[in-house]
């Protein structure tokens, strides 16, 4: 447990919270693995987790039917990925897929989103950092499919 707390305490999403906040994180989180070519989540899956990449890199995909996945964007460690856990329906909105070994710190969403209840100041400043992460994710996602667009004429 002890290893947890330090992985998660150095994690920059959640560097500088309290050690008592960092405890309370790692009730509902622990350490996961994925290989390459391995699904973290795909489409239309209850997300029921919040990932915080600890080494490797995700691509973050989206299937049309009869074509090739469009990579939107290449996540690094350290990082964090995933918001649909966040909001209504609580269903991934596209593929999440290691493109070489991968480590994360899971967080569980409901575990989660309870201690963000339970403690206002900390569940205000993780979704300030969260939200954060997810604008800067989606301005790159805006630049990949004007790109993928622009090389379609």
């Amino acid at each position: 447990m002890q290893e947890l707390e330090q992985y998660l305490a150095e994690h920059p999403v959640l560097r500088g919270f309290t050690p008592a906040q960092i405890a309370e994180v790692s009730k509902c989180a622990r350490m996961g693995k994925y290989g390459t070519d391995e699904y973290l989540f795909r489409a239309g899956e209850p997300a029921r987790h919040c990932f915080l990449l600890r080494e490797g890199h995700v691509a973050v995909e989206v299937r049309e039917p009869g074509r090739e996945p469009i990579t939107l964007q290449t996540v690094g460690d350290p990082s964090a990925l995933g918001w649909s856990w966040l909001v209504p329906p609580f269903r991934w909105c596209f593929d999440a897929r290691a493109v070489e070994l991968t480590r994360v710190l899971v967080l569980d969403a409901k575990g989660l989103l309870e201690l963000c209840e339970r403690d206002h100041d900390f569940g205000y400043e993780f979704m300030k950092r969260m939200t954060t992460l997810f604008a800067q994710r989606l301005h790159a996602a805006r630049f990949q499919l004007l790109d993928v667009y622009a090389n379609k004429t």
